[in-house]
């Protein structure tokens, strides 16, 4: 038996019947991508100047096509994300599909993701686009444009000021600073050190603002050969040496004024998920060394908090 890249679950062929349905209810089978690793690097690298997806990350747009039963590269009107192996890192695709499955299980809103095989049978990371709704385009603004900041200035920020465009534009804030700090905590924990301001959205739909589903969530500590830094916005002006009492009792309690019943009942479920992960991260496509540093980094970051 073969594990699902989508759901996770045991399945006969290389897909789930599930998996594939989250897709597309008339999907029966997916095909791999007709590109080695090596190549979808080259088609991202030659579509880049025609594209509007930014960042570090090969990245490509794509349209699942489901006349014949597999994604399809495009410049523009694609519907999903896709990120194929970086020779830079090591197992990328694999960890944030994992970290973005986990962060699901600790009750945080992401889009539908998964992995998907290609050619040379390694694996490529698709994460559906949030800002589209069929046809139409949903209004999305990441904090960067918000503060009015660039791409070589997302880290000139901090927690405090995320906060700040929170109760700024969100038609509710004490609902959305609920979810900053929860995104806040799981982020911690997964040793993901790159949440930038990039990294966070608001969207505008059916009147309302608030923020996006999350999105590049990864642990960067089981990535980066000798990491710094346990965030990559400052809380209290630090980013190092974080504990409770930085993250729980001054930002959730005195900078977000969430309450200690709000509190607890979040530091509840991010204890009692911990059995989830720990059998999401050995279900994983990450390899076995990655599986047992990742594990390493959520015992040292839980005993912090």
């Amino acid at each position: 038996m073969n594990t699902c890249p989508i759901t996770y679950e045991k399945c006969k062929g290389k897909y789930s019947p599930k998996g594939l349905s989250l897709l597309s209810r008339s999907l029966k089978k997916l095909v791999d991508l007709p590109y080695t690793a090596s190549d979808q690097i080259f088609e991202a690298a030659a579509r880049a100047p025609k594209m509007s997806i930014q960042g570090v990350q090969p990245k490509l747009s794509a349209v699942l096509n489901t006349r014949i039963n597999r994604f399809e590269f495009v410049d523009t009107g694609g519907s999903y994300i896709l990120k194929p192996q970086n020779p830079q890192y090591r197992n990328l695709p694999e960890n944030e599909d994992l970290s973005m499955r986990l962060a699901a299980a600790a009750g945080i809103l992401v889009p539908l993701h998964g992995l998907v095989y290609s050619k040379d049978g390694s694996m490529t990371y698709f994460i559906k686009r949030f800002d589209r709704a069929g046809k139409n385009k949903v209004a999305v603004e990441d904090f960067s444009q918000l503060m009015g900041l660039s791409r070589d200035t997302k880290y000139d920020a901090s927690m405090e000021k995320v906060a700040k465009v929170i109760e700024q534009y969100c038609t509710f804030p004490a609902i959305e600073k609920i979810k900053l700090f929860r995104l806040t905590l799981v982020n911690f924990l997964l040793g993901n050190e790159d949440m930038h301001v990039k990294n966070f959205s608001l969207m505008t739909k059916d009147n309302k603002v608030e923020l996006t589903p999350a999105y590049d969530i990864l642990n960067t500590t089981i990535v980066l050969a000798d990491p710094k830094e346990e965030i990559a916005l400052p809380v209290n002006g630090k980013k190092n040496k974080l504990d409770s009492g930085i993250l729980i009792d001054y930002f959730g309690r005195t900078r977000l004024s969430l309450s200690d019943k709000i509190i607890t009942s979040l530091l509840d479920n991010l204890k009692n998920v911990m059995p989830v992960w720990d059998r999401l991260i050995e279900l994983s496509f990450l390899p076995n060394e990655l599986k047992e540093r990742y594990r390493l980094v959520l015992k040292k970051r839980r005993i912090l908090l």
